[in-house]
């Protein structure tokens, strides 16, 4: 997307300082449509080293303005020397023309790469850390953190979704190519997004919090079982009650975390809801500990690297377009199986000689499991 940056304007329309700390309200071209987004700045910057970005995205309908009076993480910022930036969505005419990060189909808009030029132009401009650029989100802008964690993941290093789980479509086609840490705050009674999902006419718009969790833990080769443990209930007038759920990989570093707020709402606990639990805090304290290469100081096994895990067995190239070859040195016929990240059986092989290519051209884009004996390694369809 880097072209993209020739073709843009960048207009600084508005500059607010706060002691030295400074809040900046931008304005870029991209695609015809003017688009805006608030930076701000912490005091303890003075550009001498790389320091992590953090995107925030507000709810449907949202703006900046008011997100920001609500879920202000500029005092964080402030401590843990980081740059936040507040993007602000265009309106939908599918919805009314309500602000919207994924629109409603049928539609060709897509708002990833605005996010990848706004990374970009804030990198050509301060010193960034390109291996710590996260994303967290509030309802809708939760919903558009799981698409930039599946369709930018090159960039993306964790995200935090609040009031979301993932929509079906970016389930059905997430193809992550690193190790990627995923933070999830979720209520069990959110009258508006279904802590079970959601289903209409046989057709799933998203999916439950068991389902997205399970997605997460099989892609970061996280062991099954989670981890869990009862938060200190430290405000009992605000009607519920929180559960940490934490999923770890062999070697016991952890990828995916879920906040359960029991009897939750849609809410961002610690400003609204429960405030047992702070998300500002929460966020940064879960996606500040990963790079692109995973959980920082944590041996890690990435997507890319599934091949070698074992010694008898080698897959490439990981991810594939149609063709995935299985190398062995085992002896005599050895049979494999292909799975969905579901579960799903999707088809059945032998490996007859040292090198084995198999054509995979006619199943969908996205994560499966590859079981040769005893073995399961992830592969991942490229889209």
């Amino acid at each position: 997307m880097k072209t993209l940056i020739t073709a843009l304007a960048l207009i600084f329309v508005g500059v607010q300082t706060f002691e030295a700390q400074t809040l900046l309200n931008q304005t870029l071209v991209h695609n015809g449509n003017n688009r805006e987004y608030a930076i701000y700045i912490p005091a303890s910057y003075d550009g001498s080293q790389a320091v992590p970005l953090l995107f925030n995205f507000h709810g449907g309908g949202g703006n900046i303005v008011d997100y920001m009076s609500s879920v202000d993480m500029r005092p964080i910022a402030d401590t843990a020397n980081f740059i936040l930036v507040y993007p602000q969505a265009v309106p939908d005419p599918g919805n009314g023309g309500a602000t919207s990060w994924m629109h409603k189909a049928p539609t060709t808009f897509d708002d990833i790469p605005f996010v990848e030029v706004m990374i970009d132009v804030i990198a050509a401009e301060y010193m960034i850390d390109d291996n710590r650029v996260y994303v967290c989100g509030y309802s809708l802008g939760g919903e558009f953190t799981f698409e930039l964690a599946c369709s930018l993941n090159n960039r993306i290093a964790a995200a935090g979704a609040v009031a979301r789980t993932m929509q079906g479509e970016t389930f059905n086609n997430c193809a992550p190519q690193h190790p990627t840490g995923i933070l999830t705050i979720l209520g069990t009674s959110d009258a508006i997004s279904d802590y079970n999902g959601i289903t209409f006419n046989g057709i799933q718009y998203y999916m439950s919090a068991a389902e997205t969790h399970e997605y997460w833990v099989t892609v970061n080769n996280c062991v099954t079982n989670p981890t869990i443990s009862t938060v200190a209930n430290t405000n009992t007038s605000d009607g519920s009650t929180v559960e940490r759920y934490s999923w770890t990989n062999p070697s016991g570093c952890t990828y995916v975390e879920h906040l359960k707020v029991i009897n939750g709402g849609h809410d961002w606990p610690g400003v609204f809801g429960n405030m047992d639990i702070d998300a500002n805090q929460e966020i940064w304290s879960f996606v500040s500990k990963y790079n692109l290469s995973g959980l920082t100081g944590c041996v890690t096994n990435s997507i890319e690297n599934t091949g070698d895990l074992v010694d008898e067995v080698r897959i490439f190239p990981n991810p594939f377009d149609d063709r995935l070859i299985i190398e062995s040195s085992f002896q005599g016929t050895q049979n494999y199986a292909l799975y969905s990240i579901l579960g799903e059986h999707v088809l059945t092989g032998s490996i007859q000689s040292e090198s084995t290519n198999i054509n995979l051209e006619d199943i969908p884009e996205g994560l499966y499991i590859l079981k040769v004996r005893d073995q399961s390694l992830k592969v991942v369809k490229r889209k």
